[in-house]
C-alpha cells in the first residue's frame, strides 16, 4: 500500500529527497505523497525511506491504497524501465 503523510508533519522536508519515485511534494501546509507513484520503496530499498527519515513519524502506510508486493514492484518497474 502507498504511504501517506499525516498532520503530524512538521514540513522539515527530510522525506522529499529520499523518495526514489519523486512521489513526495510540498503541499500547502505539509508534505504529501502521490499514491500513484509511491511503491513503499519496493524495487529500490529494503524499507520505506520516508518513514525511516521522518523525525516525527508522520509517514505511515495508507490503508486506502492497499497493494501487494507484486503490484508495488510492477508499479516501480513502470516508473523505472530498464
Amino acid at each position: 500500500m502507498a504511504y501517506k503523510i499525516t498532520e503530524e508533519c512538521i514540513s522539515c522536508g527530510a522525506c522529499e529527497p529520499e523518495c526514489p519515485n519523486e512521489a513526495i511534494s510540498e503541499g500547502e501546509t505539509i508534505y504529501q505523497i502521490n499514491p500513484t507513484k509511491c511503491t513503499e520503496c519496493v524495487g529500490s530499498h529494503d524499507s520505506s525511506r520516508c518513514a525511516e527519515v521522518c523525525p516525527v513519524d508522520a509517514c505511515v502506510p495508507d490503508p486506502a491504497h492497499k497493494e501487494s508486493r507484486e503490484q508495488l514492484l510492477g508499479k516501480w518497474k513502470k516508473q523505472h524501465p530498464g
